[in-house]
């Protein structure tokens, strides 16, 4: 029997009862709301987690290399939903010859009369989605844009509708806050299509989605689809916008006391930010959490004790005020619970799977090992 006491340290592991219970809640918001989920797979990365939530559904991916794992397993309708470049075209044209249905993203001209041209010469069509800017968070053009209905023009058949990212609302630390940002991404998103339709143009697919809109969201009239994907896992950051709790937390890391400072008020692990990444995603919140908390095997958070530092194999455990430190031996094993479930999961090449956090002392069975899959 294999126990989170085995495998070498440090290696990444799945609660799947905590899993399976945010797929759930997800899911009946938005059927609550009456529209479907498309599940961004960037967090995951992982075939059997996608499968938890709809297996050989709708998927968004952040690279091609995850479209084509994912296609390999059954997936077929597919959105690569960062900005397409020319070059990776024959890319998205070999996954289309093979049935698969992959929709690529773009906001400029450029980008538009690149991929007619390249399906034009390849005899293919390649729908794209248009990128609209909702919140000035990153990419896409405003609504409002002359080059909107020009792209659209541009794109001719190729033309499948827009997308928005309310990226902002990881900054929206208020349920008011929050609901507005899921308010603003549905309308600049819907204004766009109205521009679209305007100038006698199709605009069929009206994609929104981040983890804090769909869950804050309270009316999607017009839109098609929600994109998702950290809340499988969830993490400190979506908890410090008061999203979740530490209790939803389905990722964590365990790691291995290898060392004392005392005069410091440090202990020291073997996992630094190789395993854990060097992510702060909660520095710029109310509470800072450092690097991530601190709980035993069994998913107790230790009080007060949190990661400050990282290296590229050390982790720097100290706790918060003057508390003392907890007497953890070396050689003890303990979970560190991520800020940013994204980047922390992108470090590991597998998940260890157990059923739940366990009651008493007893340290959970590793009921599965699930593969990752990285690259780009």
């Amino acid at each position: 029997m294999t126990t989170l006491d085995t495998p070498d340290t440090p290696f990444a592991v799945v609660d799947a009862a905590r899993l399976d219970r945010n797929i759930a809640r997800l899911r009946d918001r938005l059927d609550a709301l009456g529209v479907p989920l498309r599940l961004h797979v960037k967090t995951c990365k992982s075939v059997d987690v996608a499968g938890r939530v709809h297996a050989g559904g709708p998927i968004t991916v952040s690279t091609l290399a995850e479209a084509e794992h994912f296609a390999d397993a059954g997936y077929h309708d597919i959105l690569y939903a960062v900005g397409i470049d020319a070059h990776k075209l024959s890319r998205v044209a070999a996954l289309l010859r093979r049935g698969v249905i992959p929709t690529v993203l773009l906001d400029s001209l450029a980008q538009a009369e690149a991929l007619t041209r390249f399906a034009h010469e390849e005899g293919i069509r390649i729908p794209a989605l248009i990128e609209i800017d909702c919140d000035g968070h990153r990419g896409g053009i405003a609504p409002t844009d002359p080059a909107l209905v020009q792209i659209g023009q541009a794109l001719g058949d190729g033309l499948a509708g827009v997308l928005a990212h309310a990226g902002e609302s990881y900054f929206a630390y208020t349920p008011d806050a929050l609901r507005q940002a899921a308010r603003n991404e549905r309308d600049t998103v819907l204004a766009a299509a109205d521009a679209l339709r305007a100038a006698g143009l199709p605009c069929p697919i009206i994609s929104v989605g981040s983890t804090p809109t769909a869950h804050a969201a309270t009316d999607l009239t017009g839109v098609t689809e929600v994109r998702a994907g950290n809340y499988v896992f969830f993490d400190l950051v979506m908890a410090g916008i008061g999203l979740c709790t530490t209790e939803d937390l389905a990722l964590s890391v365990v790691v291995t006391v290898i060392g004392h400072q005392p005069d410091k008020n440090w202990i020291i692990t073997d996992g630094g930010w190789m395993a854990t990444s060097r992510d702060r995603g909660t520095a710029a919140q109310a509470f800072d959490q450092g690097y991530g908390l601190v709980a035993d095997l069994t998913g107790r958070l230790i009080p007060d004790l949190f990661m400050t530092g990282a290296s590229q194999e050390h982790g720097i455990l100290t706790t918060r005020a003057d508390s003392p430190l907890p007497h953890l031996p070396i050689g003890t094993r303990l979970r560190i619970l991520p800020n940013h479930a994204c980047a922390t999961a992108a470090q590991h090449d597998r998940y260890h799977v157990i059923s739940g956090t366990t009651t008493g002392s007893a340290t959970p069975v590793v009921d599965a090992v699930w593969p990752r899959h990285n690259g780009w």
